[in-house]
Protein backbone atom coordinates (compact mmCIF):
# COMPACT_ATOMS: atom_id res chain seq x y z
CA UNK A 1 0.00 0.00 0.00
CA UNK A 2 1.45 3.36 -0.88
CA UNK A 3 1.35 6.51 0.94
CA UNK A 4 -1.49 8.01 -0.18
CA UNK A 5 -3.33 4.84 0.26
CA UNK A 6 -2.29 4.98 3.51
CA UNK A 7 -3.27 8.71 3.85
CA UNK A 8 -6.87 7.08 2.75
CA UNK A 9 -7.20 5.41 5.84
CA UNK A 10 -7.72 8.69 8.04
CA UNK A 11 -10.76 10.53 8.17
CA UNK A 12 -11.52 14.48 7.58
CA UNK A 13 -12.09 14.15 12.29
CA UNK A 14 -9.28 11.76 12.56
CA UNK A 15 -6.79 14.39 10.74
CA UNK A 16 -8.82 17.14 12.94
CA UNK A 17 -7.89 15.40 16.43
CA UNK A 18 -4.62 14.70 15.09
CA UNK A 19 -4.34 18.45 14.48
CA UNK A 20 -5.76 19.37 17.94
CA UNK A 21 -3.71 17.29 19.78
CA UNK A 22 -0.11 18.59 18.08
CA UNK A 23 -1.20 22.29 18.38
CA UNK A 24 -2.41 21.66 22.08
CA UNK A 25 0.94 19.81 23.00
CA UNK A 26 2.78 22.39 21.29
CA UNK A 27 0.66 25.37 22.52
CA UNK A 28 0.20 24.70 26.41
CA UNK A 29 4.20 24.08 26.59
CA UNK A 30 5.05 27.32 25.23
CA UNK A 31 2.33 28.68 27.47
CA UNK A 32 4.11 27.34 30.65
CA UNK A 33 7.24 28.38 29.60
CA UNK A 34 6.48 31.89 28.41
CA UNK A 35 3.63 32.41 30.78
CA UNK A 36 3.30 36.65 30.96
CA UNK A 37 2.09 38.26 33.67
CA UNK A 38 0.11 34.91 35.14
CA UNK A 39 3.72 32.62 36.19
CA UNK A 40 3.17 29.11 36.43
CA UNK A 41 4.50 26.73 38.57
CA UNK A 42 7.50 26.12 36.02
CA UNK A 43 8.73 29.69 36.11
CA UNK A 44 8.00 30.15 39.95
CA UNK A 45 10.18 26.90 41.14
CA UNK A 46 12.90 28.60 38.47
CA UNK A 47 13.08 31.48 41.05
CA UNK A 48 13.41 29.14 44.05
CA UNK A 49 16.36 27.30 42.27
CA UNK A 50 18.46 30.44 42.02
CA UNK A 51 17.28 31.12 45.49
CA UNK A 52 18.34 27.47 46.67
CA UNK A 53 21.83 28.03 45.03
CA UNK A 54 22.35 31.15 46.85
CA UNK A 55 21.59 29.81 50.24
CA UNK A 56 24.31 26.92 48.83
CA UNK A 57 26.80 29.23 49.29
CA UNK A 58 26.41 30.37 52.34
CA UNK A 59 25.86 26.87 53.74
CA UNK A 60 28.11 24.03 55.53
CA UNK A 61 28.40 21.19 54.93
CA UNK A 62 26.51 20.95 51.97
CA UNK A 63 25.45 17.35 52.08
CA UNK A 64 22.01 18.29 51.83
CA UNK A 65 22.67 19.93 48.56
CA UNK A 66 23.72 16.49 47.15
CA UNK A 67 21.22 14.85 48.57
CA UNK A 68 18.71 16.76 46.95
CA UNK A 69 20.20 16.68 43.27
CA UNK A 70 20.43 12.46 44.21
CA UNK A 71 16.70 12.40 44.66
CA UNK A 72 16.40 14.73 41.24
CA UNK A 73 18.55 12.60 39.29
CA UNK A 74 16.60 9.28 41.04
CA UNK A 75 13.30 10.58 39.95
CA UNK A 76 13.97 11.34 36.38
CA UNK A 77 16.10 7.98 35.92
CA UNK A 78 12.90 6.26 36.99
CA UNK A 79 10.61 7.80 34.56
CA UNK A 80 13.43 7.55 31.47
CA UNK A 81 13.10 3.86 32.47
CA UNK A 82 9.04 3.82 32.91
CA UNK A 83 9.15 5.28 29.34
CA UNK A 84 11.78 2.82 27.67
CA UNK A 85 9.13 -0.02 28.95
CA UNK A 86 6.09 1.46 27.70
CA UNK A 87 7.82 2.58 24.48
CA UNK A 88 9.03 -1.18 23.97
CA UNK A 89 5.13 -2.34 24.79
CA UNK A 90 3.63 0.30 22.54
CA UNK A 91 5.98 -1.07 19.86
CA UNK A 92 5.40 -4.80 20.38
CA UNK A 93 1.79 -3.41 19.86
CA UNK A 94 2.25 -1.90 16.91
CA UNK A 95 4.01 -5.35 15.24
CA UNK A 96 0.47 -7.46 16.34
CA UNK A 97 -2.61 -5.58 16.57
CA UNK A 98 -5.06 -8.44 16.85
CA UNK A 99 -5.82 -8.32 20.56
CA UNK A 100 -6.97 -4.89 19.40
CA UNK A 101 -9.01 -5.77 16.65
CA UNK A 102 -10.29 -8.75 19.31
CA UNK A 103 -11.67 -5.86 21.91
CA UNK A 104 -13.24 -3.91 18.96
CA UNK A 105 -14.82 -6.98 17.52
CA UNK A 106 -16.14 -7.89 21.34
CA UNK A 107 -17.18 -4.72 21.97
CA UNK A 108 -19.16 -4.44 18.51
CA UNK A 109 -17.68 -1.95 17.08
CA UNK A 110 -16.78 -1.95 13.46
CA UNK A 111 -13.74 -3.88 12.19
CA UNK A 112 -10.88 -1.28 10.91
CA UNK A 113 -7.89 -2.68 8.73
CA UNK A 114 -4.95 -3.44 10.79
CA UNK A 115 -2.57 -0.79 9.30
CA UNK A 116 -5.01 1.80 10.91
CA UNK A 117 -4.34 0.12 14.58
CA UNK A 118 -0.81 0.93 13.90
CA UNK A 119 -1.32 4.68 12.38
CA UNK A 120 -3.26 5.43 15.95
CA UNK A 121 -0.63 3.70 17.81
CA UNK A 122 2.16 5.65 16.50
CA UNK A 123 2.08 9.60 17.94
CA UNK A 124 1.44 7.27 21.39
CA UNK A 125 5.22 5.73 20.39
CA UNK A 126 6.62 9.08 18.86
CA UNK A 127 5.48 10.67 22.61
CA UNK A 128 6.56 8.38 24.59
CA UNK A 129 10.22 8.69 22.89
CA UNK A 130 10.06 11.76 22.68
CA UNK A 131 9.49 11.59 26.81
CA UNK A 132 12.44 9.37 27.18
CA UNK A 133 15.25 11.47 25.41
CA UNK A 134 13.64 14.34 27.65
CA UNK A 135 13.96 12.40 31.09
CA UNK A 136 17.36 11.41 29.54
CA UNK A 137 18.81 14.83 28.79
CA UNK A 138 17.66 16.32 31.98
CA UNK A 139 19.56 13.66 33.74
CA UNK A 140 22.64 14.39 32.29
CA UNK A 141 22.49 18.44 32.83
CA UNK A 142 21.69 17.55 36.27
CA UNK A 143 24.71 16.04 35.95
CA UNK A 144 26.67 18.75 35.02
CA UNK A 145 24.64 21.05 38.05
CA UNK A 146 26.08 18.40 40.40
CA UNK A 147 29.67 18.67 38.89
CA UNK A 148 28.77 22.68 39.05
CA UNK A 149 27.80 22.96 42.34
CA UNK A 150 31.16 20.61 43.52
CA UNK A 151 33.29 23.49 41.64
CA UNK A 152 31.64 26.23 43.91
CA UNK A 153 34.64 27.03 46.51
CA UNK A 154 33.52 26.10 50.43
CA UNK A 155 34.71 30.09 51.16
CA UNK A 156 31.63 32.11 50.39
CA UNK A 157 34.08 35.33 50.61
CA UNK A 158 35.75 33.80 47.19
CA UNK A 159 34.61 35.31 44.13
CA UNK A 160 33.88 32.90 42.21
CA UNK A 161 31.70 31.43 44.61
CA UNK A 162 27.95 32.79 43.83
CA UNK A 163 28.67 32.97 39.87
CA UNK A 164 29.48 29.09 40.02
CA UNK A 165 26.64 28.92 42.00
CA UNK A 166 24.30 30.60 39.91
CA UNK A 167 25.20 28.78 37.02
CA UNK A 168 24.97 25.25 38.80
CA UNK A 169 20.92 27.41 39.33
CA UNK A 170 20.43 27.94 35.45
CA UNK A 171 21.96 23.88 34.88
CA UNK A 172 19.65 23.18 37.67
CA UNK A 173 16.64 24.75 35.89
CA UNK A 174 17.20 23.78 32.48
CA UNK A 175 17.74 20.25 33.95
CA UNK A 176 13.54 20.60 35.34
CA UNK A 177 12.11 22.08 32.51
CA UNK A 178 13.38 19.32 30.45
CA UNK A 179 12.13 16.63 32.77
CA UNK A 180 8.60 19.19 33.09
CA UNK A 181 8.78 18.54 29.63
CA UNK A 182 9.15 14.93 29.65
CA UNK A 183 5.79 14.54 31.80
CA UNK A 184 3.86 16.35 29.82
CA UNK A 185 4.82 14.20 26.62
CA UNK A 186 3.22 11.48 28.66
CA UNK A 187 0.64 12.82 29.74
CA UNK A 188 -0.18 13.45 25.91
CA UNK A 189 0.53 10.02 25.28
CA UNK A 190 -1.53 8.74 27.40
CA UNK A 191 -4.46 11.04 25.85
CA UNK A 192 -3.35 9.91 22.59
CA UNK A 193 -4.29 6.50 23.45
CA UNK A 194 -7.78 7.72 23.61
CA UNK A 195 -7.63 7.62 19.43
CA UNK A 196 -8.41 4.16 19.14
CA UNK A 197 -11.90 5.05 20.55
CA UNK A 198 -12.36 7.54 17.46
CA UNK A 199 -11.46 11.00 16.42
CA UNK A 200 -14.07 12.25 19.26
CA UNK A 201 -12.38 10.17 21.94
CA UNK A 202 -8.73 11.94 21.16
CA UNK A 203 -10.20 15.17 20.82
CA UNK A 204 -11.94 14.67 24.57
CA UNK A 205 -8.68 13.00 25.58
CA UNK A 206 -6.48 15.91 24.80
CA UNK A 207 -8.67 18.82 26.21
CA UNK A 208 -9.13 16.47 28.75
CA UNK A 209 -5.15 16.30 29.30
CA UNK A 210 -5.08 20.25 28.45
CA UNK A 211 -7.04 20.95 31.63
CA UNK A 212 -5.56 18.57 33.90
CA UNK A 213 -1.79 20.06 32.89
CA UNK A 214 -3.20 23.73 32.92
CA UNK A 215 -4.68 23.60 36.18
CA UNK A 216 -1.30 21.99 37.36
CA UNK A 217 0.59 24.89 36.40
CA UNK A 218 -1.96 28.33 36.73
CA UNK A 219 -4.64 27.08 39.30
CA UNK A 220 -3.23 24.76 41.65
CA UNK A 221 -2.49 24.70 45.13
CA UNK A 222 1.32 24.21 45.13
CA UNK A 223 1.30 26.96 42.94
CA UNK A 224 -1.04 29.26 45.55
CA UNK A 225 1.55 28.24 48.14
CA UNK A 226 4.38 29.07 46.27
CA UNK A 227 3.19 32.57 45.72
CA UNK A 228 2.54 32.68 49.36
CA UNK A 229 -1.63 32.76 49.29
CA UNK A 230 -2.44 29.99 51.03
Amino acid sequence: MDTLARLTLLTPPDIAALGLLVLVYWGIGWRIEHPGRRPSVTVLMAEYRREWMRGFVERDPRIFDAQIVASLRQGTSFFASTCLLAVGGVLALIGNVEPLQGVAEGLGGDTLPALLWQIKLVPVALLLTHAFLKFVWAQRIFGYCSVMMAAVPNDPADPRSLPRAMQAAELNIRAAWNFNRGLRAMYFALGAVAWLLGPWGLMAATLAVLWLVWSREFASVPRAVLLGES
